[in-house]
């Protein structure tokens, strides 16, 4: 059963069983004024007939005084005497009691009689008194036709209104629902055309959808989509640089050995750039595995006291030999200690200087600065390189992201995994990572870090 449906239904069920209560209150309510007004009435004719009717000296109704009765149209009167035998009758066909229960109750009653004939009775039965005892029982009746007849066709006209209110609001509900679940129903038509066609490109219209429950619902596949599509692109990508990266070196070793198998003979050179290139293997090997635990959470932070500005100057003096004829200058460095691991905070350093040192021209310096204020430390690396384009920016610390004009690579440059990682290290230490660059005129990159550590941090 469709949703659509099952709302339908419950909500004429809903509407159909209130209207029901509503119809049987509005029922008994008018057949209870109907039954009391005759009631009313009854006692009315009883009270002005008692007062005509009077008692002879041996206490039995006054004949007289009996024919003298003449009750109001549509109503019947009895009066039987102490041995039930019948006095007086207005109609004089009615023979027959009125009310045979009321005639032994002794007390004032009213029932409601059928007498077989289609014809219903309301009776009044009122002991008669005198203070010399009992003298009978008067029975005032009416017929209940009109008041059955009006029952009967308030019933149906009840009934009537109740199924046309509910035939009406199911067809209403059934159109309004439709309207409303119809973003549901193309959402659930789109996710089997994408599932059929593993095209993560489509997206449901949102023109025309209100801003409630399903439009956001709708709005948040969107973009889940939008989210899958940018991940899967991602990972096609990062899958074809892995591919592109493995067999480099790859074919670099095999072009070697093969080299080596026509010669016959163990060429030191070919030897080296073997293993320069299973070097190359190794690091990013290893730098794939460090991302894969970070992402994972397999890799915890060694958290303990790292002065900061020590470091810096050891990894400085550790790539001033690597930077050829350009030069690290630390123009500014204050005393920094915060919580951090040492290991993981040398390998941002390594990375964000290394690519600033690939990036700088010839002769050209890479300044360094490193400041704190009251809890933070702020270490910026500038280069004089080309810049990153405005294109690039937002993608620059993504795995394996190059700008176009540096797809292709030099014997001497990374994977593209350096800055992906500084940032994760970065990050889980509690601090950012900005970036300020103009085309032309170089780029710096400014690290945050929490002299309290990552644990103080939301």
């Amino acid at each position: 059963m469709s949703l659509r449906l099952r709302f339908s239904l419950l909500y004429t069920s809903l509407l159909g069983g209130v209207l029901l209560l509503f119809g049987g209150l509005v029922y008994g309510l008018v057949s209870f004024l109907l039954l009391n007004q005759i009631d009313y009435t009854l006692t009315q004719e009883a009270q002005s007939i008692i007062a005509v009717l009077k008692a002879d000296s041996a206490n039995q109704l006054d004949l007289n005084s009996a024919a003298q009765v003449s009750p109001t149209e549509n109503i019947l009167i009895q009066f039987w005497n102490t041995d039930q035998q019948l006095l007086l009758a207005r109609p004089a066909i009615w023979q027959q009691a009125l009310d045979a229960d009321g005639l032994r109750s002794g007390v004032p009653v009213f029932h409601s009689i059928g007498t077989g004939d289609n014809v219903n009775l309301r009776v009044l039965s009122v002991p008669v008194t005198t203070p010399r005892g009992p003298v009978g029982v008067l029975q005032v009746g009416i017929n209940m036709g009109l008041v059955v007849a009006v029952q009967r066709s308030l019933a149906v006209v009840l009934s009537l209104l109740t199924l046309g209110a509910m035939i009406i609001t199911g067809l209403v509900i059934w159109l309004v629902t439709g309207r409303a679940l119809a973003p549901i129903s193309m959402l659930t038509r789109t996710t089997a055309e994408i599932m059929r066609a593993d095209d993560l490109s489509r997206r449901i219209p949102t023109l025309g959808i209100s801003n409630d429950e399903v439009g956001r619902l709708v709005v948040a596949f969107n973009n889940t989509l939008e989210r899958l599509e940018m991940l899967f692109t991602t990972q096609s990508r990062f899958m074809a640089d892995v591919s592109h990266e493995l067999r480099t070196p790859l074919t670099v070793i095999k072009g070697n050995l093969s080299l080596m198998r026509r010669m016959k003979e163990v060429d030191e050179e070919s030897l080296a750039s073997i293993n320069e290139e299973v070097d190359r293997l190794t690091r990013l090997v290893g730098d794939l595995l460090m991302l894969a635990q970070a992402e994972s959470g397999r890799l915890p932070l060694q958290l303990a006291t790292v002065e900061l500005d020590g470091l810096l100057l050891d990894v400085v003096q550790q790539l001033q030999p690597l930077a050829g004829d350009r030069r690290l200058v630390v123009s500014e460095i204050d005393e920094v200690q915060l919580v951090g691991d040492r290991d993981r905070l040398r390998q941002v350093l390594l990375n964000l200087i290394g690519n600033a040192i690939q990036h700088s021209p010839s002769g050209s310096k890479v300044m360094l600065r490193l400041s704190r204020d009251e809890n933070f430390s702020h270490l910026e690396v500038a280069d004089t390189g080309p810049g990153i384009p405005a294109d690039d920016l937002p993608h620059i610390f993504e795995r394996f992201y190059r700008g176009e004009r540096s797809r292709k690579r030099g014997p001497g440059t990374g994977f593209g995994l350096g800055l992906s990682i500084a940032y994760w290290i970065v990050a889980n230490h509690g601090g950012s990572i900005d970036v300020q660059t103009h085309e032309g005129n170089g780029t710096t990159f400014t690290v945050n870090l929490p002299l309290k550590g990552p644990q103080t941090t939301g």
